[in-house]
């Protein structure tokens, strides 16, 4: 048994005339995620917690925003393919646990349909996915509704 931990943040300027993209879900709202990709700031957050733990760099090295064939893509697909390469590596996802930055909109009843989104992408149990949210209370670019932030927290698992 091998367990190794892996830390990953992310940060997404908010604008009108964008979609906002959390944990592979569409969140009703006046404002989106500005990004190269969909602005799936938690997804990019978990991409970078699963190479951290197995010291591969970050999200960037692997898919950088200066490829114009990841121009809007589907973070769900980002994310596929980052755990295809940890399972290549020999392990699996212990667990994952998240958290989300967002002062406007609410995202607590959104949670379940993203744990469960997120379950299938990795094709884990949704009990192994835990995302949390919270406002910074006003304060800074979150609590201005500037922008977004995710931080992500993964155990993977030697299981060869």
């Amino acid at each position: 048994m091998s367990l190794r931990i892996g830390m990953g943040y992310d940060v997404h300027q908010l604008a009108e005339n964008y979609e906002l993209w959390i944990g592979g879900i569409k969140i009703p709202s006046e404002k989106g995620s500005v990004g190269h990709s969909d602005g799936d700031v938690l997804i990019h957050a978990i991409c970078d917690a699963l190479f951290g733990a197995l010291n591969l760099r970050d999200i960037g090295f692997h898919f950088p925003d200066t490829d114009p064939e990841l121009k809007g893509i589907d973070s769900k697909i980002l994310l596929k393919k980052t755990i295809q390469i940890i399972r290549e590596k020999g392990y699996e996802l212990g667990n994952l646990d998240s958290t989300v930055c967002l002062q406007y909109p609410k995202l607590n009843p959104h949670i379940p349909k993203m744990q469960e989104t997120l379950a299938e992408v990795m094709s884990v149990d949704v009990s192994r996915i835990s995302i949390k949210a919270t406002t910074t209370e006003k304060m800074g670019f979150v609590g201005e509704g500037k922008g977004i932030s995710a931080y992500a927290m993964v155990l993977v698992d030697n299981v060869l």
